[in-house]
């Protein structure tokens, strides 16, 4: 009926009745937390375009995980920054590689915590592009030979997932074969399915040395113009194994999240990128907006449009919010 015996407000009047009517909620099981480990012996830079983000060395690494564990979350997303990279990023199936080693470690020391490996080569490779370069250019094909090594090696180390973040055609199929084949069935593949040839990632260019040292990602990341091109990607992601599929950036594509989600019956996660957390960090450190606000609104919003997994560099701010 409308108004007036149809009044919306009367829903709004006071914090207790908006809380029992809240149809979207965050929780610290939503989130999974990045963390960046470098090769080397005590390290603990904070990473300047990313204010309260660092890179540890193993023997420092402990000082993040116990926080983590401490708040609650459930999963960390690693990304290793190598001592030794070349021409194909071959430190990334090293048994005794950054990644690798981090693995061990806190599947022994940290048996809580769920973890999965990023699987690409832009932080391993000397010329910074995501796989082997034929005439300036990723050779699909071959790095999808090398992605069967480097996935084999994560999972002999003990990971809980894998996620493919390079955007090679076939990659899902290629892993899941590699997997299998070795004896590991039964570690899901979470693809970066829809993962756009963003500049929101700047600053994470920076926190993993992967910034390419020539022209740029366009051949391989998907043109932010496209929608239906990562519904495309996202269906031959399902047909070739994936458990879980993912857009990146998150807030900028949180109509493709809600494509996604009205389309297809599997988990969705969504990568709140490091530009989406400098930008708010930066304006909340000059004073413009109230940084813990939009930091929720933020992640709300990514929840609401459909996000079933939110991978936040916030996460451990999110999880205090949550707890107080």
């Amino acid at each position: 009926m409308p108004f007036p015996v149809n009044r919306l407000r009367r829903l709004r009047k006071n914090e207790n009745i908006r809380r029992l009517i809240r149809e979207t909620t965050i929780t610290v099981d939503d989130l999974i937390y990045p963390v960046f480990v470098e090769d080397g012996e005590n390290i603990e830079k904070e990473i300047f375009s990313m204010p309260g983000i660092y890179r540890y060395s193993l023997d420092r690494l402990p000082k993040e995980l116990d926080e983590v564990v401490n708040l609650g979350i459930p999963a960390v997303l690693l990304f290793g920054i190598p001592s030794h990279k070349d021409e194909v990023g071959s430190d990334t199936w090293n048994e005794e590689g950054i990644i690798q080693r981090t693995i061990r470690f806190i599947k022994k020391n940290y048996p809580q915590l769920y973890v999965i490996s990023d699987v690409c080569f832009c932080e391993y490779t000397s010329h910074g592009h995501c796989g082997v370069l034929h005439d300036n250019d990723v050779d699909n094909d071959e790095t999808l030979e090398n992605t069967r090594k480097q996935v084999v090696s994560h999972a002999k180390a003990g990971v809980d997932m894998v996620a493919p973040s390079g955007m090679m055609d076939g990659v899902v199929k290629t892993i899941r074969e590699a997997l299998d084949c070795a004896g590991f069935d039964h570690i899901p593949i979470m693809s970066y399915s829809a993962k756009y040839a963003s500049s929101y990632y700047g600053p994470f260019r920076e926190a993993a040395d992967s910034t390419p040292a020539f022209g740029d990602r366009r051949t391989y990341q998907m043109d932010p113009g496209n929608r239906k091109e990562a519904l495309r990607e996202v269906q031959l992601d399902i047909e070739e194994g994936a458990d879980i599929v993912m857009v990146k950036p998150a807030l900028a594509y949180l109509d493709i999240i809600r494509n996604i989600k009205e389309l297809f019956n599997i988990p969705i996660a969504a990568y709140n990128v490091s530009g989406e957390y400098s930008l708010i960090k930066a304006a909340g450190k000059l004073g413009w907006i109230d940084e813990k606000k939009v930091m929720m609104e933020t992640i709300t919003s990514i929840k609401r449009a459909g996000a079933d997994i939110i991978i936040t560099y916030f996460a451990k701010e999110v999880a205090k919010i949550i707890k107080s």
